[in-house]
C-alpha cells in the first residue's frame, strides 16, 4: 500500500510518499504526478516514509525525471536507508538528485 500526500503551491509541488512503491502501487503515483505537475517547475519527493521500492517505482522516478528536466527541477529529500541502498544498487544515485 502506498499513501501519497500531494502539497501544489504555484510552481512548487512536493509529494510525500508512505509505504511502498511497487508494481501495484506505481500506477497511482504516476497518475498524481501527471495530474499535478501543470505548471510545476520544482517538484519534491518526500521519501520519509517509503519503506520499499521496486523497478516499477523506479521507472515512474525515471519517468518524472525526465519529465522536470525539460521544465525545472526535481529532488528526493529523506530517503531511508534501505531505498538509499536500492538507488546506489541500481545507478540511480546518478540519475536523480537526493539530498
Amino acid at each position: 500500500m502506498l499513501e501519497i500526500r500531494k502539497t501544489v503551491a504555484k510552481e512548487t509541488a512536493v509529494f510525500a510518499l508512505e509505504g511502498r512503491l511497487d508494481t501495484v502501487t506505481a500506477p497511482a503515483l504516476e497518475k498524481a504526478l501527471a495530474e499535478s505537475l501543470d505548471g510545476v517547475t520544482d517538484l519534491t519527493l518526500d521519501f520519509e516514509k517509503l519503506e520499499y521500492i521496486s523497478s516499477a517505482g523506479l521507472r515512474v522516478l525515471l519517468s518524472a525525471q525526465k519529465s522536470m528536466n525539460k521544465r525545472g527541477t526535481m529532488r528526493l529529500v529523506r530517503v531511508g536507508e534501505t531505498v538509499m541502498e536500492i538507488f546506489d544498487v541500481t545507478g540511480f544515485t546518478d540519475i536523480l538528485t537526493i539530498e
